[in-house]
Parts: C-alpha cells; structure tokens; sequence
C-alpha cells in the first residue's frame, strides 16, 4: 500500500545548528522566555527539550534566584536524557551537573527514593532527577511550602490531567496554588488521547507558551530528507505478515502489540518475538557485554544484532540492554529493536530509520511518540518511514466492527501527522482584491479574524491539539469516507467539539476558532502548486487560485477525505464493501442541525434530478440526503404540519 503521508523537507540545517550558547533554534527560543514562572514548551521528539531545559533552569538557578530544581520523567529510561553536561565548552556560562545520588530514576524501591527526594529538599544540592511515580510518592510526604522557589520542572506533561483522579494533576494545581515554585512544563504533544484536558483553562492562562512545530524541526535537519507514513494490512497472525514489512536492511524499532489486544497472536509476547527472530533468522548466540542478540538472516548470513526489550523476566537484564542501547555510537552497534511498552516517548536511538508499529495504538499520542523515534536526523539516513501493520476487516470474523474502527482510527493518525508534519500558515481576513497572499500568509475572503486573546492563543499554539481532538472523536471518524456532507462537518460536528474542548468560549468565538481550525487543515491537506506568478491550491479535485479562496467555499470541502481515498484505492473491493457496510451500520443519527443545512441541498438535488433523494443510492451523500428528507417528514408529523 503507499504511503498515506509522504513529506520532503529541504534540510536547511537551521533546526540543529546552534548560537554562540550552544542552542539550537528551538532551545534559544525556549531561553527567551526563561523569565516566566510557569511555561509551556511544546516541541517535537528530537528537538533538543532535554537540553532547553537544562539552560533554563541553570539561568533561574544561578540568575534568578531559585534555590533547587526538580526534573520529573515519565519512566527510568528517559532520566538519563537529564545527564550530566559540560555545556560550558559549547559556550553556555555553566556545567549540568547531576549527582549520582540525586538521578532517582536508577533500580531501586519507592520508600528509599522518596526519603533521597526529602533529604535533597532539606540539603543543599541543586539538582534531582526523578520519574513521575517518585514525584507524586514524595509529595504525600511533604508540604507544598517545601517547593517554595523551587523549579518544578515535568517532561512529557501530557501525562497530567485536570481529572481529580490524577495524582499528578492534583500535585500541580495544589503545587501552582500554595507555593511560589516555578514550573516548566514540557510535551511534544499537549494532546492526551481523551476528552479530559491537561489543565483547567484558568490554570493554563497562567502559562506562557513556547511552541516549537514539527515541520520547523524537520525542515530545518542537515541529513533527514522526506519522511513517509504507511499501513499494511493483513490477514490471520501478524507473526506470518511481518517478514513483509520488516526490512532488516534499515535500522527499526518495532512494537509488538498489547496482550490483551485483538492482534496479539495469544500464544504469549516471548513466543512472538521468537516468530519474529524466526522471520529473521537463526540466533546464533546473545552477546555477553551487551546482551544484544546476534541473528544470522535467512538468505545471505548476515549478523543482525537484535536488542530484545519485550524479555522482562530477568528485570536486571533488561535495565543492562536499556544502559547498552544508550551507549551506541555507530548506526551498526544495532540493526533492530523489538519493544512492548518501552522505547517510545524520550527514547533516543537516532539511527533508527523505520518505526514499525503492530496494531492499532489507542492514543494519538502514542502514535507521534512512536513516529517520533525514527525523525531524528542522523548522517545514516535520509528517510525516515513510519508502518503501522494492522488486522483487515473480514465479514465473517465476529470482531469486524472493531477492525474498521481501528482501521478507521489508525487513517485519522495519519491524517493528523499530515496536518502536524505540513508547513504553517497564517490566515488573514482578505479586505479588497489588492490584498494578496504571500509565501507564508494567505488571505481569505469572509474569514472571521480572533476578536480576543483567548481565541488568538488557541489558534497560534493549539491548533493541532485541537485538530487531534477532533480526529479522535467518533461520529468524525464515521464521516470521514464522505458519507457526510462536508458543511455538515465543518459547520455542525466541529463546533460541537470545539465547545466541549474549550467550555469558556462565546459562541461568536467557537465560530472564529471553527473558521481558523477548517481553513487551516483543508489548505494542509490540499497539494499548493506555482504557475507563473499564480499559486493554487487543490481542494476536492479542483485547483483554486489563492488569490480567490472564500470561507464559504472552505467550507464546502471535507478536510479529511483524501486519506480515505488513497485507503480505498489500495484496498480490494470485497474489503472495502465490507468497511462501508460496517460504517452504514453504525451511522451517525441525523440532527435538526444536520438536517437545516442539508435542506437546501435537497431542494437544489429535486431541482437538478426530478426526484427526491433515494436512500438506496450509491451516493453516500445522496443516501445521506434521503435520510434527511425521511427525518424532516418525521418531524413535520409529530408537529402535526
């Protein structure tokens, strides 16, 4: 199947090169705003936040007057991105350095690091290193007053939530309220995979906002040239489909499915990683200093050294794969990496060139971690490629509504990598026909401008959130092969989820963010083209001139269709019936909302055809129409008209 996203990037090599401190684009970015005593930064894996934040509490340590800083992880495996730094030779004005004793996220039990966390707020060191579970196990043994002029500094911050049963949003909202601690927060996703938000809106207006994008990263590489997103479908056990997909050649990372998921083999994860090495080759032996694998492949006998992290039943010997993997120097140290759980946010292999991912991952999140993984830039590469391999719908299989909606899910993943990977815009209110667009704004005719701050800082940092949150929702995802009329998707079904996600907001500002939200993605998903001193953009297989774009004809498109399409085109036509059948089963209810807008479409349709819409149509918008016209009889009649 080829590539639902496919991207190329022009290395400039602005995103890795760095000032006369040592930072890159993203971390002087970060460093400007190091005066703010609660901040947001939100950046892409590999973009350096580790670092960033590492300048950013040297300067609030040694300028600013904070006496301690505290650096939460989500898991072990990352602290040792927080490592000790000379940052002084790259001409920053002092050293990270972390004692051995304060890096809490080494093997060792929850009681004797909670005391190690006590001892060092009584102490006199500077920095500490702990997972999240440390940090919210310490705080029940302390005061909120004990992070007075404090750096509470938490990465992957997505892991917070403004739910009352989250032990970690809980301390930060009590932490914000009964101390005068300092807080950075850092994510490459502000996105959690559910409706409930990070943090409440009057809790997030406090932050300030560093938002660095993916395609600024990704632009802005040396090596890195395109990156492509891909799914492979297949029939029965994965284990019999993997050799299809896993090219030994490239350095991979590939994530075996859950357990409990539909497309584990059942026979247990150490059996499937023996399919897996079977698939490979035959092992020859494991490696006593680094405990990798050495495979000899089918074929030709060549050594593929595998770092299997999925064997947990010697913890130990897991932590010293884990503790190898971080030494690699050279891109053929490894050739793959088979994981489970692990090896996703944080995890640096910089060679890897290929994220293989088995099965559906529930979180939107998980997939940009997990894609995150093979973006870094590295002389060894100059593509990078994300496959998700996932179960085909069969008819006849009990769990078919549950392999449509993975598959359904697993499009919109990628359809919000193409939105999150695409280069950024801003969008303008055209004013008269001498006001035209220019390389990086494009102007729109009856385009609503933000008429408060609020709504302004939505649309400059929180526009792919907001999109992941619409993607994810499910009467969306329904609608997303165009069986939903487009206006009906962008004027009833986003409004909907943009008041859910932002409940503070007037319905005169839900519209301004709808308008910005829609135009943004119909013009990323649209392919923009130069001809002569004109450009166009395709939207719904038309090119329009820029120059001529209009709210209401934006709105007239479905921003999400295209992805649904390449899918058709690559699958047979038994699958594909069978996912339309599935997707007709399970329709969204038609609305009053729905039904009003679709009214004067059905008068133009009797119009053009002498006929009322038929239900049995091919057309999923004509069928669409004929469930409108049987819904407005209905009314009509229990209004007795």
């Amino acid at each position: 199947m080829p590539n639902i996203v496919d991207v190329t990037y022009a290395q400039t090599g602005k995103s890795t090169s760095t000032n006369k401190y040592g930072m890159r684009e993203m971390q002087e970015r970060a460093f400007e705003a190091r005066n703010a005593q609660y901040l947001l930064l939100k950046a892409p894996p590999a973009s350096g936040k580790s670092r960033a934040l590492m300048f950013i509490a040297l300067d609030k340590l040694i300028n600013q007057g904070v006496s301690k800083a505290i650096i939460a992880v989500p898991e072990r495996s990352i602290g040792g991105s927080f490592d000790s730094v000379e940052l002084s030779k790259f001409g920053f004005f002092s050293d990270w350095t972390v004692e051995p004793k304060n890096n809490l996220t080494t093997p060792g039990g929850d009681k004797s690091k909670v005391n190690a966390f006590v001892d060092f707020l009584k102490g006199t060191d500077k920095i500490l290193i702990c997972t999240h579970a440390t940090l919210r196990f310490a705080f029940e043994a302390t005061e909120e007053s004990d992070f007075d002029n404090v750096l509470l500094a938490i990465d992957e911050f997505h892991h917070v939530s403004a739910d009352g049963e989250n032990r970690l949003g809980e301390l930060l909202r009590s932490v914000m309220a009964k101390s005068d601690a300092h807080i950075v927060a850092m994510t490459g996703s502000y996105f959690r995979g559910d409706s409930i938000p990070v943090l409440l809106p009057e809790d997030e207006a406090q932050f300030t906002k560093v938002t660095y994008n993916y395609y600024e990263q990704l632009n802005g590489y040396t090596f890195l040239k395109s990156l492509g997103i891909g799914y492979h479908f297949y029939q029965g056990k994965y284990t019999t489909a993997i050799g299809e997909v896993l090219d030994t050649d490239k350095k991979t990372i590939l994530h075996i499915p859950r357990p409990q998921s539909g497309e584990s083999t059942q026979e247990g994860k150490y059996e499937e990683v023996n399919r897996i090495l079977d698939v490979i080759g035959v092992v020859s032996h494991r490696d006593p200093k680094t405990q990798f694998l050495h495979v000899k492949r089918h074929g030709d006998g060549k050594v593929i050294v595998v770092a299997d992290l999925v064997d947990d039943e010697s913890g130990p010997l897991r932590d010293e794969i884990l503790n190898n993997l971080r030494k690699l120097q050279k891109p053929e140290d490894v050739d793959v990496i088979i994981a489970l759980g692990m090896a996703k946010e944080g995890f640096d292999w910089k060679f890897c060139e290929h994220a293989l991912t088995v099965g559906y991952r529930g979180s939107l999140t998980e997939i940009i971690q997990i894609i995150g993984r093979c973006t870094r830039d590295s002389e060894n590469k100059s593509h990078a490629q994300f496959t998700n391999l996932i179960a085909q719908p069969d008819a006849a299989d009990d769990l078919v509504r549950l392999s449509v909606n993975n598959m359904l899910k697993a499009i919109t993943c990628s359809l919000l990598m193409e939105q999150v990977l695409a280069p950024n815009f801003k969008f303008k209110t055209k004013v008269s026909d001498d006001d035209e667009s220019t390389d990086t704004e494009i102007k729109v005719r009856g385009l609503k401008e933000p008429s408060s701050k609020r709504v302004k800082d939505i649309i400059e940092s929180d526009l792919n959130d907001l999109k992941a949150a619409i993607l994810s929702d499910d009467k969306i995802v329904k609608a997303l092969p165009g069986n939903v009329d487009p206006e009906v998707i962008n004027k009833v079904m986003i409004p909907k989820i943009i008041k859910i996600k932002y409940p503070e907001l007037t319905e005169a500002e839900v519209e301004e963010v709808r308008q910005h939200v829609v135009v943004d993605s119909v013009i990323k998903n649209g392919e923009i083209k130069q001809e002569g001193d004109k450009r166009f953009v395709r939207m719904a297989d038309k090119f329009i001139n820029i120059d001529d774009l209009h709210i209401d004809l934006i709105d007239r498109v479905n921003p999400f269709q295209k992805a649904f399409e390449i899918l058709s085109k690559s699958l047979t036509t038994k699958v594909f019936k069978v996912i339309q059948d599935t997707i007709e089963a399970t329709r969204v209810q038609m609305s009053d909302e729905e039904a009003v807008l679709l009214w004067p479409k059905i008068k133009e349709f009797v119009k053009t055809h002498s006929r009322e819409p038929n239900i049995s149509s091919l057309d999923p918008l004509e069928r669409r129409m004929a469930d409108a016209v049987v819904y407005l009889k209905a009314q009509r009649r229990q209004q007795g008209v």
